[in-house]
């Protein structure tokens, strides 16, 4: 089945939807790499205005990867919500656009249409729409999700506190920790990425976070972003798991590179279900995503970075995740070559993600060899926010030393939701007033130094 579309006198063709979805994509390295870039701003165009045309159901009738060849796909067929879609059944892809724009589009409206989308959906008509329109899509779409404190409320902006090591140092990892408690950080989750990662390194960092969490009364929750195989073993040896971590892609090819299948996500999940360590809910799931991931690893079956990247999000929410975050610029400039590729990048993600019911976070970040800088950063954090974000990760400084990349600081988020008025989590900015770090009559943090907080007087 092909498709054409004529634009300025010249007609352009495109063999099939996958085809069409590629050259539609805003220009990016990695599509350029993959050979499925259009090879012109015209023939983009011209993909553009064909693809507003495409029916809703031909996504629905149409596998872009076969049914029998990959679980991703099955996945997406299998869980389809028919009865979701059927207001939606008879529009094409420029109507959904227009709809998503329109004041009949509320929260509600979206929240009941979610389960109806599939991920292809999803992406193409992020193709056709501006930066702006996926921030005001994104903006009234709101995923709510619990553990330990409430993530997701409008109003709010919760944060991943990131204390890397490049040794797991246990003294610096608390150092950092202690760094971002005092700037309001770590209500989405105080998650560190192992430099050695194994169970025994597993287990003493959770306990260590687990320790501090109680010692203190923090309404959080905790996480080694370990490999899930490596979760599972340190929940059978009785290890302080709160949420299991595992990076995730949009291809049963690609997730197999990852060393994980659906039903090894299922064991997890359902172990720690098993736990009952939440206190307010149980989404017991952290996925990281991430544009490039299934192409760096041959695995994208002809399809544009963006369309497979938006297949993930299926895989998330088939296991009703706390947290999911895409680390929109950590692959590489292979994939996202410059900031104005990563910012696009960011916000179809967390667009993607929301219309498809998954709770999205960024790390707003880059790698130090890509086209980039932290006035890029500084301009995603800010479109982001607005967009609606769930939550944002921040590091000590901005600079990450054991994974080598760059970020948000701590003070980067606390700025953004002072400019904002966002707020921390609601139980976890009860407990920041409580250690006398916040005021909740101001909306913000006190500027206090730290012996002069009950958490500073605490710890000293």
């Amino acid at each position: 089945m092909g498709f054409h579309y004529t634009l300025g006198g010249e007609r352009y063709g495109f063999d099939d939807l996958k085809a069409l979805m590629a050259a539609a994509s805003p220009l990016r390295s990695g599509d350029e790499l993959a050979g499925l870039a259009a090879s012109s701003d015209a023939q983009r165009i011209a993909a553009r205005h064909a693809l507003a045309e495409v029916p809703l159901d031909l996504f629905v009738r149409t596998e872009l990867i076969p049914y029998e060849a990959d679980d991703v796909t099955r996945l997406i067929v299998d869980t389809h919500d028919s009865a979701a879609f059927a207001p939606f059944a008879s529009m094409t892809v420029g109507d959904l656009r227009n709809w998503l724009l329109s004041h009949e589009a509320d929260t509600a409206a979206l929240a009941a249409a979610a389960p109806g989308f599939t991920p292809e959906m999803a992406a193409a008509v992020s193709k056709i729409m501006r930066n702006q329109d996926l921030m005001s899509a994104a903006q009234k779409m709101r995923v709510i999700t619990r553990f330990r404190n409430t993530i997701g409320l409008e109003g709010c902006l919760t944060s991943r506190l990131q204390p890397n090591h490049p040794t797991d140092d246990l003294k610096g990892i608390a150092a950092s920790t202690l760094d971002g408690l005092l700037y309001g950080m770590g209500d989405a989750v105080i998650g560190i990425n192992p430099a050695t990662d194994s169970v025994a390194n597993g287990l003493a960092l959770l306990d260590m976070l687990d320790h501090a969490r109680r010692r203190y009364e923090i309404p959080t929750q905790t996480c080694v972003l370990t490999h899930v195989t490596n979760t599972l073993e340190i929940m059978n040896r009785g290890g302080a798991v709160d949420l299991v971590f595992q990076s995730i892609a949009g291809t049963q090819k690609a997730n197999e590179g990852f060393g994980v299948t659906l039903a090894i996500l299922k064991e997890a999940h359902e172990a720690a279900l098993s736990l009952r360590r939440g206190t307010v809910g149980d989404n017991v799931m952290y996925f990281e995503t991430g544009q490039g991931a299934a192409l760096s690893a041959e695995a994208h079956h002809g399809l544009d970075q963006q369309t497979v990247e938006t297949r993930a999000y299926a895989v998330a929410r088939a296991f009703r995740p706390l947290l999911v975050n895409t680390v929109v610029g950590f692959i590489g400039p292979e994939y996202l070559y410059d900031g104005k590729q990563i910012i696009r990048a960011g916000l179809e993600d967390h667009f993607c993600a929301k219309l498809l019911g998954v709770p999205m976070g960024c790390d707003v970040c880059y790698t130090n060899h890509a086209e980039a800088d932290q006035d890029d950063m500084d301009t995603l954090m800010v479109l982001l926010g607005t967009a609606g974000i769930t939550f944002l990760i921040g590091v000590p400084g901005a600079d990450d030393i054991m994974l080598n990349y760059q970020s948000l600081s701590f003070h980067d988020i606390l700025t953004l939701r002072s400019m904002l008025n966002l707020r921390p989590a609601p139980e976890f900015a009860a407990w920041l007033e409580r250690m006398g770090l916040y005021d909740a009559q101001l909306g913000g943090m006190r500027e206090l130094a730290p012996h002069q907080t009950r958490l500073g007087q605490l710890i000293g």
